[in-house]
């Protein structure tokens, strides 16, 4: 998410689930709080990435969140996983921690913050692509970066242009950002509009947001309908993506749909998770769901 300078509104904080009929909701982004919408204006990202729902059309959005969430995991362990349906193929070449900041599999959520909690990249770069941001929000780590090119390559390629909307946020903005929430709503809504310092996937270098080239919807419901968002979920994986914060998944993932928040696990993870259906990071790798902070 872009990074902003004023305390209010913030990328995950936004419209709310509601209008039954149509089915489509406003979605608070960072507010797993059913019920509860966000007090930031709709198409200003909140968490550490905006927060845009899409219509329930999408294949995968009539699934709703396991009742029955994984095994509880210590942060602070290296878990194991739940089930071997939903476990990493033992296919895959390489395992990665899920707790190292620096690798690919790390889970950041509200149950798991970074350790160290104000960590840093230490290959923070900027990708060359269509950029919509300046300063640390158009850096990623290396690995992310040449991933995020070779993926809006090949989108041009098909006539779909993105743009990087939001990438690295550093603890010290998180601070202010999540400050300035608290100071003036309260930590309660805060807490559904902002990451907390240190539990936003952002800081890891390995997320980032998109944009659409015809500069529609950004960071709000409707971006999952702009060409973009469409590419992105049907294409994202064969580079390394996932979209981590899917459709009807926000009482396991602590947030609703971003249908513009990208997360980079590797080519192998992402296809395994794709061709099996496994819709969150969370479940996965067989971590219990993370709907509020501990």
């Amino acid at each position: 998410m872009a990074v902003d300078k004023t305390p209010m509104p913030s990328r995950r904080a936004f419209a709310g689930l509601l209008t039954a009929g149509a089915g489509l909701a406003a979605l608070t982004a960072c507010t797993p709080q059913e019920g509860t919408p966000s007090p930031a204006a709709a198409g200003v990202p909140a968490e550490g990435t905006p927060s845009a729902a899409a219509s329930p059309s999408a294949t995968s959005s009539t699934a709703t969140a396991s009742a029955t969430p994984p095994a509880a995991v210590e942060p602070t362990t290296e878990p194991t996983v739940a089930s071997p349906s939903q476990a990493p193929s033992s296919t895959l070449k390489t395992q990665h921690s899920l707790t190292d900041p620096t690798s690919p599999w790390v889970i950041v959520n509200k149950h798991r913050p970074l350790n160290p909690q104000d960590y840093v990249p230490a290959d923070l770069a900027q990708p060359g692509v269509r950029l919509a941001v300046s300063g640390e929000a158009a850096l990623l780590n290396s690995t992310t970066a040449a991933a995020a090119e070779k993926m809006f390559g090949a989108a041009a390629a098909e006539g779909v242009i993105m743009t990087l909307a939001s990438g690295y946020r550093s603890y010290a903005t998180q601070v202010s950002t999540y400050n300035g929430y608290v100071a003036s709503t309260g930590q309660a809504a805060a807490d559904r509009a902002s990451a907390r310092p240190g539990h936003s996937e952002h800081q890891t270098g390995w997320s980032f947001d998109i944009g659409d080239g015809g500069g529609a919807c950004s960071f709000q419901p409707c971006f999952a309908e702009q060409p973009a968002a469409i590419w992105a979920k049907a294409n994202a994986h064969k580079y390394g993506f996932v979209v981590r914060y899917p459709w009807m998944f926000h009482e396991t993932t602590g947030y609703y749909y971003e249908s513009w928040h990208l997360r980079y696990i590797g080519v192998d993870a992402a296809v395994d998770m794709t061709t099996r259906g496994i819709a969150t990071l969370e479940e996965y790798f067989g971590l219990e769901a993370a709907p509020d902070y501990l």
